[in-house]
């Protein structure tokens, strides 16, 4: 092969396929059919998570062609590889749901290996669901070569006898399934219309909240949160996206140069607009991390108090992702953001302009959906970090879904070691209006895993008991979750956080507008109740969960392994 000039003296992956000591790697390309020409162009890395197991991935092998057709199209090389994935809706509420977010560090792990190991000269991140978009944005970040998520879209919601149901719908109907006031007919008919097909789950849950916060973040085109899934648009977007790889390479454009801590502000902001998941504050510090810096709860708190709350999604409001999509998508809500000086403008993007250049264009087609700022549905943003004595180094909620009533509340603790116990309590109707249901040893390294816990805030939600109880535990929740759920109290059980120190009926006192999350108990009481507690067995101590219970760290540094 001729010697390299030029742009291409810049390309990573000269070192594996340029001279004549390469001959031996260039026959092994050649002997998947690769010719001269493509080995001569760009070598650009497909990261697709296609599997059967996640509908949110069952067609991104389809996304992850129309990208090599688009890279091809622009003159370069695709090479597709496989990652890992986790549905974390089939993996509720049973032991899988210990390896949803452990998966992630593997998958950024994975992606990072393959890009090491073959040094492609860009990666295209092909992702949809909850654990597997942050952590191929966390390998963007440690790779720092070219890069772009290219997600799968949102799935259609449900419709029933005219009525708009989704995947939530069908875990806060549990209870009401086992007490026959639904019954099995009705139950099967909701089971075959909740979730029409491919897709990322319909609400603002935490697949499309993170695939939504990719724009703001830049790292993915403008329409990655919101085209549905099974739009033709959807594949004319991932083309866009294979084409715009290459102009990242071309022009050296790298995942720290756009991933800055003003596009992380900008992603906050964003998130706290439009009410996303509560995972958002596990997986955005832990993309800091992998760009060298500390995002800090705190920050959550001070972005939430100048940022309204302007789009009501699903869980805590009505409409679903296909409705944002055609009220203008994540690009208008940027547009009214910039516009009320709330968002850095000029953050780069993938597009290879400006946050502000990208948005400037985008209006609002729906003021139903995407309110204007002084319309809001809150004044402050969808997230809150609570700060206390049973929580020192924070907590989250989501408190654009916490009825008024509850956002300030005080009662009695009822105290549960894992959230099988509390889930067959609730479904039983064995909670008692005004009790603060403890959730304990679910936290990273407790669960160990930190498991999402959606059907037992489902369950509350299903029994009409919403606005009578709160719960708190330090692990986590689902982005379907509603109400008074407060999760990643840190530091968690097994830790020895105050968590652990918890009786029943100590007064726990909750006050989500003071950023407050108390136990009414003196720091001494706490101490020497601590001082006496010794930690549990650990629930699993082999396998990847012993491996990864031992290096994880807290929830609130974003459950990342220790340095």
């Amino acid at each position: 092969m001729k010697k390299t000039t030029g742009s291409k003296a810049n390309q990573r992956s000269r070192i594996m396929v340029e001279g004549v000591a390469k001959g031996p790697h260039r026959s092994l390309f050649k002997a998947m059919g690769l010719t001269d020409k493509e080995l001569s162009a760009p070598l650009v890395g497909i990261a697709c998570a296609y599997n059967e197991i996640i509908p949110g991935h069952i067609h991104l092998d389809k996304i992850a062609q129309a990208v090599k057709d688009g890279v091809r199209m622009a003159g370069a090389t695709p090479i597709m590889f496989g990652t890992i994935g986790v549905c974390d809706g089939i993996a509720m509420n049973h032991e899988g749901m210990k390896y949803s977010l452990g998966s992630r560090e593997i998958v950024a792990d994975s992606v990072e290996i393959m890009a090491r190991a073959h040094p492609f000269d860009g990666i295209v991140l092909v992702p949809n669901c909850d654990k597997i978009v942050p952590g191929m944005v966390m390998a963007a970040a440690r790779l720092n070569i070219p890069a772009l998520v290219c997600s799968g879209g949102p799935m259609l919601a449900g419709r029933i006898n005219g009525k708009v149901i989704d995947l939530n719908t069908m875990f806060a109907g549990i209870p009401k399934a086992t007490s026959g006031e639904i019954g099995d007919l009705v139950w099967k008919e909701m089971e075959d219309c909740a979730c029409p097909g491919a897709g990322a789950c319909s609400g603002m849950f935490t697949a499309n909240t993170m695939n939504c916060l990719c724009e703001a973040l830049g790292i993915a085109l403008p329409g990655n949160g919101t085209i549905p899934a099974v739009f033709a648009e959807r594949y004319r977007f991932a083309k866009e996206a294979g084409m715009a790889i290459v102009n990242l390479i071309k022009r050296s454009i790298r995942p720290r140069d756009i991933m800055t801590r003003k596009a992380l502000e900008n992603t906050i902001a964003l998130d706290m607009a439009f009410g996303g998941s509560s995972n958002s504050a596990l997986h955005l510090p832990a993309i800091a991390h992998e760009l060298g810096f500390e995002l800090q709860l705190q920050l959550f708190n001070k972005i939430s108090e100048r940022t309204p709350h302007i789009c009501d999604m699903v869980p805590g409001g009505p409409h679903h992702l296909e409705d944002l999509y055609y009220a203008g998508g994540v690009q208008a809500i940027l547009n009214v953001l910039l516009r009320g000086g709330l968002i850095d403008g000029s953050a780069q993007t993938v597009t290879g302009k400006t946050l502000a250049a990208s948005v400037r264009k985008a209006n609002v087609k729906d003021p139903n959906v995407i309110r204007s700022l002084d319309k809001a549905y809150h004044t402050t943003g969808g997230l809150a970090a609570l700060f206390g004595n049973l929580a020192p180094q924070g907590s989250i909620v989501k408190q654009s879904a916490v009825a008024p009533e509850m956002l300030r509340h005080s009662g009695p603790a009822r105290i549960f070691e894992s959230e099988n116990d509390a889930a067959e309590a609730i479904i039983s109707r064995k909670i008692r209006p005004g009790e603060v249901i403890v959730i304990r040893y679910e936290g990273p390294k407790g669960g160990p895993g930190m498991q999402e816990m959606l059907t037992p805030t489902a369950a509350i939600k299903g029994i009409g008991m919403d606005k009578m109880v709160a719960l708190i535990t330090d692990g986590r929740f689902s982005g379907a979750t509603t109400g008074a759920s407060i999760g990643h109290v840190s530091p968690e059980a097994m830790a020895g956080g105050p968590i652990a120190a918890l009786r029943n009926g100590d007064i726990i006192q909750i006050d989500i507008p003071a950023r407050k999350l108390n136990v009414r108990l003196t720091s001494a009481e706490i101490k020497q109740r601590l001082k006496a507690w010794r930690p549990p067995q650990p629930k699993i101590s082999t396998g990847y969960l012993g491996r990864y219970s031992r290096l994880v760290t807290s929830g609130s540094t974003g459950a990342v392994f220790e340095d």
